[in-house]
């Protein structure tokens, strides 16, 4: 199950997932592929000595009998936002001093794998409308917060696995996207060069964007941050994967925007939350990356883990776009390709929990509201139906206005 593949000149190992499905009797071909993402995990893990059981890599082939049962999954990286990845960082120091006071090597608490952190959650404008702005504001903001970025430059060359992305580059879901994401990653170990997917946790809601990249994902609150830059197993539980099958295209005047905004209406209905959706079809396949992150984007509004778009040419051409350079994108499709992470056109689904089709030709120009992002309305019904509320009390979904003063 652990083989190699030639590519830029080395050898690469990997957890080969065709080959351990036909040794235990299945077809890789039928598994969706944030399933395929998870037993790669598993069984890779279980090769490097974690404690991951034959029970439990049994319990994910069989995944839809088996819903809820606990995965021991170690993501490849973590991305944390300022506003919860300083208390993390806050956390790590103040473990050191313990470790310290109690006569051991403050040192050893340290990152087991790589983190990275935006500083963008928490930034102020004080200026704006000027060609200076941008500048007069970072100062400003190093003003300010001068005690903050002591502490994060001292932690960046403290923990060693740590990069910090300062203010003024853009913001967390965009740089992981453009610039952090590998899509594989490799690593060199005693027994040799590995490849396998990215996987990341992050320390915000909006994490699962990266799924446009074909990159599983999704936001976790800051224990878990901290278990899993600590080098410990992530549980997880076996979910529900639902296909959604994607078909037609988005027609002008409507936007990106508004198909994100009727395939979270459309999901929520379906009841969606806690599943991981998986999308397909002729118009997933057709939509390049951007506007595939803005639908997966949308994750925690339509209520699922994730909203996973799987590695295929769109991918490669982003990738390409965005600067990765010509090694990593070679080694993309060489290893998507060898380990049946790779999405052809036209390609048969896999078997999914449910399916639910979504025709993007019915986005129409649309507003998320009044309050929730699923209560979609079209533009066009916006003047009616606000009329209709003023007068509806809150608890109706109204404004509460008094008729008389109508």
């Amino acid at each position: 199950m652990i083989q190699s593949f030639p590519c830029c000149g080395r050898t690469l190992r990997y957890a080969n997932l065709s080959a351990a499905a036909l040794a235990a009797g299945r077809d890789i071909a039928a598994y969706p592929y944030v399933i395929r993402v998870l037993l790669e995990n598993l069984l890779r893990h279980r090769a490097w000595g974690a404690a991951v059981s034959e029970e439990e890599i049994g319990r994910l082939w069989d995944w839809r009998e088996h819903p809820g049962a606990d995965l021991p999954l170690h993501v490849a990286r973590v991305i944390l936002p300022d506003s919860s990845g300083l208390p993390v960082l806050q956390d790590l120091a103040a473990l050191r001093d313990a470790v310290a006071q109690a006569g051991g090597d403050a040192a050893r608490v340290d990152t087991r794998i790589p983190v990275d952190l935006i500083v963008d959650h928490s930034l102020q404008v004080d200026h704006w409308g000027d060609e200076g702005a941008v500048q007069r504001n970072l100062r400003r903001e190093f003003e300010r917060n001068d005690e903050r970025y002591r502490f994060l430059k001292w932690a960046q060359q403290a923990y060693k696995g740590l990069r910090v992305i300062t203010p003024g580059i853009g913001i967390i879901h965009q740089v992981n996207l453009e610039y952090l994401a590998p899509v594989v990653a490799h690593q060199s170990r005693p027994d040799g060069d590995w490849a396998y997917p990215d996987f990341v946790i992050g320390g915000d809601s909006h994490t699962p964007m990266v799924n446009a990249l074909g990159v599983l994902g999704w936001g976790v609150g800051g224990i878990d941050a901290e278990a899993a830059l600590l080098g410990h197993a992530y549980t997880f539980p076996i979910p529900e994967v639902v296909g959604v099958r994607l078909r037609g295209a988005i027609e002008a005047p409507a936007l990106t925007t508004d198909a994100a905004l009727l395939i979270t209406q459309q999901l929520r209905a379906a009841g969606v939350v806690g599943c991981m959706v998986e999308f397909f079809g002729p118009a997933a396949e057709a939509l390049g990356v951007p506007e595939r992150a803005t639908i997966a984007n949308m994750a925690p509004e339509y209520g699922a883990t994730c909203g996973f778009f799987p590695i295929d040419a769109r991918t490669l051409d982003y990738a390409r776009m965005t600067g990765r350079d010509e090694e990593q994108l070679a080694l993309i499709e060489a290893y998507a390709r060898a380990n049946s992470l790779w999405r052809e056109a036209g390609e048969a689904a896999p078997a999914y929990s449910r399916v639910i089709e979504i025709d993007l030709s019915a986005a129409r120009p649309s507003v998320a509201g009044p309050r929730r992002p699923q209560d979609r309305m079209d533009v066009a019904d916006v003047a009616a139906d606000f009329r209709r509320r003023l007068a509806m009390s809150l608890a109706e979904g109204g404004f509460g206005v008094d008729a008389a003063a109508l």
